[in-house]
């Protein structure tokens, strides 16, 4: 079997607080093959962000990587002498935020930050190289007149465009993994098509990997091959998108796509999932979940599922699953 491209292990994060340390990713295992899509969802707060910063070892203080390994083609990033981490961001990871306008310097031309980021990765070369690559990464990502624009600042250009100058920077230096942390918010249907139709065709070229990290399930079954669904800082399902969607096993998973509307059935009001996400500070006895969920029994409070294979390739952290989807319906 081939060795997949990214290979996250037991990973935990946690932040300091007065009084402690609260986990707020806490025991990860993923895997991404290579020329893959791995879309990651669940609701604000579940871990979604800090799993891709701690990827990027880019956490703030006062977090920091506690445990595990991040095998990037065999090395462990986590590993690394922060020297050869800076080389290996941009190189052969990157990273599109969550919003461009926030991401992007507003005192420098969008060029000139592209260039910047390539320099980096190759310092002895000339400033005309630097900008003609820099206006073919333009180029690439779809943006007309990339020549006008790589003189233009941020403000000047529109939300989908600034994602494109994102999404350029991120991929001038072919990076083998790209990760995207809610590379679609804020931007309306017409242009989150666009961006999305955009990383499929960069992929099919490069033949580069995806971490898809969003809220939004319809982004997901459009561009991903496997998906990880989060819960309070944990894995609790992992599938192929079509089983995942087909034939969901934890009772989260099927109140995050029970609140989605349908076209092809009627229901008078969506389901909804009860309650919130707890802070990580404060999380439940046994299973994350089960003050919020409809199946709970006795021992989902004393013990935390583990995440188990219920069927080949289909993975989930509930003590009563197989779930029964009618009872969810």
């Amino acid at each position: 079997m081939r060795e997949p491209l990214l290979r996250i292990e037991g990973l935990r994060t946690v932040f300091r607080i007065p009084g402690g340390e609260f986990a707020a990713v806490d025991g990860v295992d993923l895997e991404v093959p290579r020329g893959r899509t791995l879309g990651v969802v669940g609701e604000s707060g579940c871990g979604k962000s800090v799993l891709s910063l701690s990827v990027m070892r880019l956490v703030p203080p006062p977090g920091r990587v506690a445990a595990g390994h991040v095998w990037l083609e065999g090395r462990d990033l986590l590993a690394l002498p922060m020297e050869q981490m800076r080389q290996v961001r941009g190189s052969r990871v990157a990273m599109i935020f969550q919003e461009p306008m926030t991401s992007l310097n507003p005192v420098h031309s969008v060029g000139a930050q592209i260039v910047e980021a390539m320099r980096a990765h190759d310092p002895g070369a000339s400033a005309a190289a630097l900008k003609e690559r820099a206006i073919e990464a333009l180029r690439r990502v779809r943006i007309p007149a990339p020549e006008r624009r790589f003189e233009e600042y941020p403000h000047q250009l529109s939300g989908g465009m600034r994602q494109r100058v994102m999404i350029a920077m991120a991929l001038a230096c072919s990076p083998r993994l790209l990760i995207a942390d809610e590379p679609t918010t804020a931007l309306d249907v017409t242009v989150q098509a666009q961006i999305l139709d955009l990383l499929r065709e960069l992929q099919a070229e490069t033949g580069m990997s995806i971490i898809l990290i969003t809220h939004d399930l319809g982004v997901v079954a459009e561009m991903a091959d496997e998906v990880a669904v989060m819960y309070a800082g944990r894995v609790v399902e992992r599938a192929a998108a079509r089983a995942l969607f087909e034939d969901p096993q934890h009772p989260y998973t099927l109140g995050l796509l029970g609140s989605v509307p349908r076209l092809d059935e009627e229901r008078e009001r969506l389901l909804a999932i009860e309650g919130v996400v707890p802070p990580p500070f404060a999380l439940p006895k046994g299973c994350r979940f089960h003050p919020r969920c409809p199946f709970a029994i006795e021992a989902c409070r004393m013990a935390p599922p583990a995440l188990e294979e219920i069927a080949p390739g289909h993975l989930a952290a509930c003590i009563r699953a197989p779930v029964e989807q009618s009872v969810a319906a």
